[in-house]
């Protein structure tokens, strides 16, 4: 994976490329002689003091410091995601904005009578996340999301990053955040606090204990799934977790113990079995396990019979 972080081997090739840069930007700009009125400034956003200049990532937004009548700042400039970036202007003050990802810096900026340029520091570093089962257990992209939150300043957690996917960069401000880590859509979640510190890549592994399971309603073990059944699933304590129709639905649960709960033509069947981690399989849900109705409750017969009652 290719990471827009500058590396400290920076050599004086690196140097003259970035000098040629910005005289590039110069030249395509027509230079400070082509418009007197109008000078060149040009930008550059570096993770922390001393750190090499980003050369992807970056947005740069320049606006006029009087709001409008709604009280929104005038937007003079704006770029695509990149580097160095560099913009003419006449005379004035300014507010000069560098987003990268979640991190980001702002700065006033008078424009006089020279070109002028400007170094953000965006006190920012970059996460990576990534979800295994047990020790090394490689979990799939598609199964996983992260959110991450950080407290405010009453303390409560703020979502800062609804979905992460697996081992993408998030570049955010360097501080403490807290990470939920979700295998499926069920119960299978982690959670940790992870600090990101300026200028550097923190790369951060959480394990989960849960597994992939397949409910079935079969006739034998073996058998082919029985359509149009209704699932509920129970924790050992009673909480439901999980409903859906369907042959042969595929579920994630943590590590532990479970009820599968199968209804199918009015007739309920049950069968206890239990999750362990990174261990997949089919959970089958006999026609032989059918919860028995109480004494004189009325079952309902199939092909339109009359219910019956049991004694």
């Amino acid at each position: 994976m290719r990471l827009p972080f500058p590396t400290n081997r920076a050599n004086r090739a690196a140097q003259l490329a970035r000098s040629a840069l910005l005289a590039a930007l110069l030249i395509v700009m027509g230079g400070p002689a082509a418009a007197q009125s109008s000078y060149n400034l040009i930008m550059e956003a570096r993770l922390m003091d001393g750190a090499e200049p980003l050369t992807s990532g970056v947005i740069w937004r320049v606006f006029a410091p009087s709001p409008e009548r709604d009280g929104s700042l005038p937007l003079v400039f704006e770029t695509e995601q990149g580097g160095t970036a560099a913009v003419k202007l006449p005379p004035g003050d300014y507010l000069v904005h560098a987003a990268f990802g979640r991190a980001g810096a702002t700065k006033r900026v008078t424009i006089s009578d020279d070109d002028q340029f400007e170094s953000l520091v965006l006190n920012a570093g970059g996460l990576v996340l990534d979800s295994v089962v047990n020790e090394e257990q490689s979990l799939p992209a598609d199964r996983l999301s992260f959110e991450i939150l950080q407290e405010n300043e009453a303390g409560d957690l703020i979502t800062v990053v609804p979905h992460a996917g697996k081992d993408s960069l998030i570049p955010l401000s360097a501080g403490k955040y807290h990470v939920v880590s979700r295998y499926g859509s069920v119960n299978a979640i982690v959670r940790a606090d992870i600090v990101v510190e300026a200028g550097k890549l923190t790369r951060a592994v959480m394990r989960h204990t849960g597994a992939e399971v397949t409910l079935k309603l079969v006739s034998e073990i073996g058998g082919e799934a029985i359509a149009n059944t209704s699932w509920t699933v129970t924790t050992q304590d009673g909480i439901t977790v999980h409903e859906s129709i369907g042959a042969f639905p595929s579920i994630v649960l943590t590590a532990g113990g479970y009820t599968a709960i199968a209804k199918h033509q009015d007739r309920i069947y049950s069968r206890d079995f239990t999750v362990e981690a990174g261990v997949e399989r089919d959970i089958e849900v006999q026609l032989e396990d059918i919860v028995q109705p109480e004494t004189g409750t009325l079952v309902a017969e199939p092909d339109g019979a009359e219910p019956v009652a049991e004694e």
